[in-house]
């Protein structure tokens, strides 16, 4: 075991060059010099901090814009293309900027598009499906949270232009984006124009939620203001295109309603290269009654592209001083690991509280912006042990959330508070009820996780209570995280059944972890997490009682809290039913499952499907098939409670039954920690690395659709967690690591009470 407490180690990154003049960077990208890359055989090239895409691939087109996402916590915008292209799907998506479909769903909103640029050559029009491409490549920093990409392209009438452009959603100024366009001639002389708009028409795949309301202009300067259509939320944007290397420019304010453009003509020579900066502003009625005036007053005081730059860089800067992890020997596994902080980051709200992180973070349209367990499960330990302020943050959603919670429960016939399984602003239940069948049938299936997936509600105590023994933030918990325990367990007390007969409590037509098998009666991880939170709600309140008096008879008067009610609390923490072997340790995931027609799924490869597709819903809820970790999952978050046998036996039964490359994207993370819990690390690797993987190199063929914002997280906990063993004690961190044998080191610090803790593992610490 080892314990390393407060050791300092210099973090030190080398960061790339930075490029000056657009022809040094091209000639940079043509020649490779000094860069350390590593090519795999699929999608990119990577460095320590960058993901390198070195070729045009349009048929991987939106696979490539959710993989070059960027963002800054209020808002994500994908990687498209600024002149835009056939079959592209470009969004920007902010925290909170819900719509509905009236008597359908409600759904994070596609919002006005700040990234349009036309470029015209002698009145032809630049755009990668015309002309010819010489050269490209587009370019991830994460270090430094900067989009780029160079095309070197040849328009049909035989002009040659070599184009950067670079982009940041700025991590200094929330409300700021900006945009550098740099266009070198390479053998004409001629007239370029150069349009720079505001797309007021976005849509989500088909729908639009915006209406017009107002946009204006004042010399190189354009602004729109729309609104929601039924939630009536106002966005104001403003743009300003700032010219430099050039003279004799003409502008003129173009577009059309709801299409605000402003546009710049001038002449060009070769060699000479024009500098265009368009510097956006967005503001919504979420944060300010004027967004208008605010996002045109924001404009107004602004400086120049490069100390915008500048500041962003400085602040993604302080970010990675704590959040990042040093791994050597491992290229590979180095970039993924930092994109995936990348991502989970972009994703988190910063400034404001009554917004969390969605499924798809802020990157794509899939699961409409709802918000899962994922974020207290998967997300909420990488901030809590890093940041967290923002850890508080999305906790805090939860907490103003409650009385939707109060809600629902009411409404299923319950007292207390009982989580959507999918929540949006308000945190009603939003989960579908009906879908159709993945077969392009117009068949409906019928959705049960709104009503039967009830483990949210234990995940959200959880998480609260992890980020309080983290942080020890006494104040926050009396005041927010106390309520949301015991309010939740007020729900557990009344949802428990006691069944005489047998002697014992039970919770029946649930769905746990593993939604392959709904309407199951006593799943173990449900009852196992409902003893805990019971156990634990008896804890805090005790912990009141002693420190916060006051706020203790509060809550125990508001939430009807009577001795038997703890009383009835502590009898099922020690009788709620689950089924396990004494002496093997095996866990039964549900009542029944061991029942259950046993499946090999080696029998079913090759394949590209999830199980569930290929057998059909009813005969996946027949066979010992799982979507992902269940008794698995109870096992890692509640490792403390058992044995590395257990672990081991119930590892052994459930791996091989467990859908992992296309069931979800939860899993792996979590089959990679508990891999290294019992000395399977090449096992180990192999989950890690699907996780890792899984929207860079499109592992599952859905990426697509947005980042696996869930999956973000759970690689930071499959580094902290798996590889270095991080254990917290009562005294502070220690590790048991068990580092793969191509890592030379794994550097990494995470704060515990207010204090940082540094760790620096050698594998070969001699060397």
């Amino acid at each position: 075991m080892v314990s390393i407490h407060n050791i300092s180690f210099p973090i030190t990154n080398s960061l790339p060059i930075e490029v000056s003049q657009m022809h040094k960077f091209s000639q940079s990208l043509c020649d490779n010099n000094g860069i350390n890359e590593t090519i795999i055989p699929h999608n990119f090239a990577y460095t320590e901090w960058t993901v390198i895409d070195t070729k045009f691939e349009p048929n991987s087109l939106q696979h490539r814009e959710t993989v070059f996402t960027i963002g800054n916590g209020y808002l994500g915008t994908r990687g498209s293309f600024e002149e835009g292209y056939p079959g592209a799907m470009p969004a920007t998506l902010i925290n909170g900027i819900y719509d509905d479909v009236p008597m359908v769903y409600t759904e994070l909103v596609n919002c006005p598009d700040w990234l349009p640029i036309v470029i015209s050559i002698e009145g032809e029009r630049f755009r990668l499906d015309r002309g010819e491409i010489l050269n490209y490549q587009q370019q991830l920093d994460v270090h430094k949270g900067l989009l780029s990409r160079y095309i070197h392209w040849r328009s049909q009438a035989g002009h040659t232009v070599k184009i950067y452009f670079e982009r940041f959603a700025s991590l200094a100024q929330q409300h700021l984006t900006a945009i550098r366009c740099q266009i070198l001639s390479v053998d004409f002389t001629g007239e370029i124009e150069i349009q720079s708009s505001i797309n007021g028409y976005p849509d989500n795949q088909g729908v639009c939620h915006w209406e017009w309301l107002d946009q204006g202009e004042k010399e190189d300067i354009i602004w729109l203001n729309t609104s929601t259509r039924h939630t009536n939320l106002e966005l104001a944007i403003a743009t300003q295109l700032q010219i430099n290397n050039t003279e004799n420019t003409e502008i003129q304010i173009k577009g059309c309603q709801g299409y605000p453009t402003v546009a710049a003509s001038m002449y060009i020579q070769p060699g000479k290269i024009i500098t265009l900066d368009k510097i956006v502003t967005i503001f919504t009625s979420r944060e300010t009654a004027t967004p208008v005036k605010a996002a045109k007053d924001k404009l107004a005081n602004v400086s120049d592209y490069l100390t915008l730059r500048s500041a962003h860089i400085e602040a993604w800067a302080q970010v990675w001083q704590n959040n990042d992890i040093i791994i050597e020997g491992d290229l590979i596994a180095q970039i993924a690991v930092r994109y995936n902080i990348f991502q989970a980051i972009i994703a988190a709200p910063q400034q404001d509280d009554r917004v969390s992180i969605p499924a798809k973070s802020l990157s794509g349209f899939s699961y409409r912006g709802h918000i899962f367990w994922d974020t207290e499960i998967f997300l909420l330990p990488l901030f809590t042990f890093t940041q967290p302020k923002l850890a508080r943050n999305l906790l805090n959603y939860r907490y103003h959330t409650l009385a939707e919670a109060r809600h629902k429960a009411l409404d299923f016939g319950y007292e207390g508070a009982m989580f959507a399984w999918e929540s949006a602003t308000t945190g009603e239940e939003v989960s579908p009820r009906w879908v159709p069948l993945a077969d392009g049938s117009k068949e409906l299936v019928r959705i049960w996780c709104g009503d039967i997936e009830l483990h949210i509600t234990s995940d959200i105590a959880y998480g609260v209570w992890q980020y309080w023994q983290a942080t020890g933030d006494d104040d926050w918990m009396s005041n927010y995280g106390a309520e949301l325990i015991l309010d939740t367990a007020v729900f557990w007390g009344c949802r428990v059944e006691w069944y005489p007969e047998k002697n014992r409590y039970e919770i029946r037509d649930v769905i746990g972890p593993d939604e392959y098998h709904d309407h199951v009666n006593n799943n173990a991880f449900t009852n196992q997490m409902v003893k805990w939170h019971l156990e634990t709600a008896i804890i805090v309140l005790n912990w009141l009682r002693q420190n916060y008096p006051h706020r203790a008879n509060e809550l125990e008067t508001q939430l009807k809290i009577t001795p038997k009610r703890l009383d009835i609390w502590a009898d099922i923490s020690k009788n709620l039913w689950i089924s396990q072997d004494l002496q093997t340790g095996l866990i039964e995931q549900f009542e029944g499952f061991f029942n259950l027609q046993d499946i090999n799924l080696h029998d079913y490869e090759p394949r590209q499907k999830s199980m569930q597709s290929i057998l059909g819903i009813a005969k996946a809820n027949q066979r010992q098939v799982l979507k992902q970790p269940d008794v698995l999952m109870l096992l890692f978050l509640l490792r403390e409670k058992y044995t590395k046998q257990v672990i081991e036996t119930n590892w052994n039964y459930y791996t091989p039954r467990t859908d992992h490359t296309y069931g979800s994207s939860l899993g792996p993370s979590i089959h990679a920690i508990l891999a290294c819990e019992i000395d399977k690390l090449t096992a180990a690797y192999e989950h890690f690395m699907r996780a890792a993987m899984v929207d860079l190199e499109d592992v599952r063929g859905n990426a697509d659709e947005g980042i696996h914002a869930a999956s973000t997280g759970g690689i930071w906990q499959a580094v902290i967690f798996g590889f270095a063993g991080l254990q917290i004690t009562e005294t502070g961190p220690i590790l048991n690591p068990h580092l793969p044998p191509s890592w030379n080191r794994l550097q990494f610090k995470i704060q515990w009470r207010d204090r940082w803790y540094e760790f620096d593992l050698k594998l070969n610490p001699a060397e």
